[in-house]
């Protein structure tokens, strides 16, 4: 009996043990598997808002914005982008456009002076789809003739000149530049000693001569015994003719000078050397001499591509022509603040500039 009873308590035993080896390997899976903030820690290893949140990595309003076309601005111009003169004042404005779109792509091709070249360009962005394509430059217009037709769903700009050529997809552009001209003239003879003023133009044709016929007529009018000799170069580029041409102003006595088109930086470059004032147009010429400029007529083309450009949104493609001035903002005479210009000039300009926007006063043109 004594040995059966100690059988069966060892079996009871052993039994003991098998359970609680089994209990404690259900245990043991269980427990680590139960430590979720240790091993699977579901709320820490997918953590939905750091590694998948659609709302932070792709956002619908992001999406849209990212897939929506930019509108797409060409420029086509004669000079360098950095003349501070004629190709410079359209590619400022249209980067006054891009600040205030914002979702606006711009290109720009300048050192085109030969034709061929620029029809070339302005062919190649019409090609590809530019929404306006912009040839800055008057000798442009045949080119422009031949080439928008072939591209009725592009939109395109020339100036400055005042044609459209019947064309539903062409606009054109022009500068009243003989009204800054004549303020111009009029400061220039009263600051004058010598009554002698010298004008270098390039080629007797549209803002250019408008600005040149403007300018003696302000002086003429402020000082009718002024001596205002101008100089035609024929050429918009030929910085040496330009500074010829100054030369020979400086040696005629000439002590205010003005000018227009790319090529005047050679002229500023004589005037500072001699000391001869200088009164700049189209952009702001104040940093090429800073001593010496007294003012500069400044173009804000900008003024009319925001027009075309809420026409071309609201689906005219052109047929429609353009001028600045200084009634609408598109010319603004600047002042070089680091000239001392005397007041009673300061008031001959002030007066000047709002009789050409009231009608009081006529520039001749």
């Amino acid at each position: 009996m004594k040995k059966r009873h100690v059988t069966w308590l060892a079996l009871v035993l052993a039994l003991m043990m098998v359970l609680v080896a089994c209990g404690d390997s259900t245990d043991g899976t269980t427990a680590g598997t139960d430590a979720p903030d240790e091993t699977t820690a579901p709320d820490e290893t997918t953590a939905p808002d750091e590694t998948t949140a659609p709302d932070d990595t792709a956002p619908s309003t992001d999406t849209t914005a990212a897939s929506a076309e930019p509108f797409r601005i060409a420029i086509v111009a004669p000079s360098a982008s950095n003349d501070l003169a004629f190709t410079q004042s359209i590619v400022d404005a249209v980067n006054v456009i891009k600040s205030e779109m914002g979702n606006v792509e711009v290109a720009v091709t300048d050192g085109t002076f030969i034709v061929e070249d620029a029809a070339a360009a302005i062919r190649g962005y019409a090609s590809e789809g530019y929404d306006l394509v912009i040839a800055h430059g008057s000798q442009y217009g045949g080119s422009l003739q031949e080439i928008a037709p072939d591209f009725p769903d592009v939109s395109f700009a020339w100036g400055t000149a005042a044609d459209t050529f019947g064309l539903d997809n062409v606009y054109s552009y022009e500068a009243a530049s003989d009204e800054g001209g004549y303020v111009m003239g009029v400061m220039a003879a009263a600051l004058s000693e010598t009554g002698t003023i010298g004008i270098v133009g390039p080629i007797e044709v549209g803002d250019a001569k408008l600005y040149v016929d403007g300018f003696e007529a302000g002086a003429k009018a402020q000082d009718p015994g002024a001596n205002v000799n101008i100089n035609y170069t024929g050429s918009f580029s030929d910085v040496a003719l330009a500074s010829e041409a100054a030369q020979a102003h400086a040696a005629a006595g000439a002590d205010v000078m003005s000018g227009t088109a790319q090529m005047v930086v050679g002229a500023v470059g004589v005037a500072d050397e001699v000391g001869a004032l200088w009164f700049g147009t189209q952009a702001n010429q104040t940093s090429l001499a800073p001593s010496i400029v007294v003012a500069s007529q400044v173009y804000h083309w900008e003024v009319i591509l925001r027009e075309i450009i809420a026409n071309l949104n609201s689906g005219t493609m052109g047929g429609e022509i353009y001028t600045i001035n200084l009634a609408n903002g598109g010319e603004v005479i600047e002042f070089n603040p680091g000239y001392s210009l005397p007041d009673e000039v300061r008031q001959l300009a002030d007066a000047a500039i709002a009789g050409i926007i009231d009608g009081s006063v006529s520039t001749g043109q």
